[in-house]
């Protein structure tokens, strides 16, 4: 079911990400935030124009905003685009 942007949805995609889904937020810092050798990721918010994260580069912790190629609809839009990042990502690769 599709939910506009709350705190809550926020709260909830992050929680989801940063659990199950590691791989791909390192992919987006890697692709998306330029950082090449960035070692891990982990998504602190979401909102309907992008994504901020945290960023290990080396010894240090970067803060990344990503922003979305267009401003996303609801919870559900931000499924379909997170995962077709990743599809991008890897195709680069």
């Amino acid at each position: 079911m599709s939910e506009p942007f709350s705190t809550q949805v926020s709260d909830r995609i992050c929680s989801h990400m940063n659990e199950d889904h590691g791989d791909a937020l390192l992919i987006y810092a890697q692709t998306f935030g330029s950082l090449t050798h960035a070692t891990s990721a982990q998504m602190l918010s979401i909102d309907p124009e992008g994504m901020n994260l945290s960023v290990q580069v080396n010894d240090a912790t970067v803060p990344v905003r990503i922003q979305f190629d267009r401003v996303l609809k609801d919870s559900e839009d931000a499924h379909h685009t997170l995962i077709a990042m990743v599809r991008q990502a890897r195709s680069q690769g």
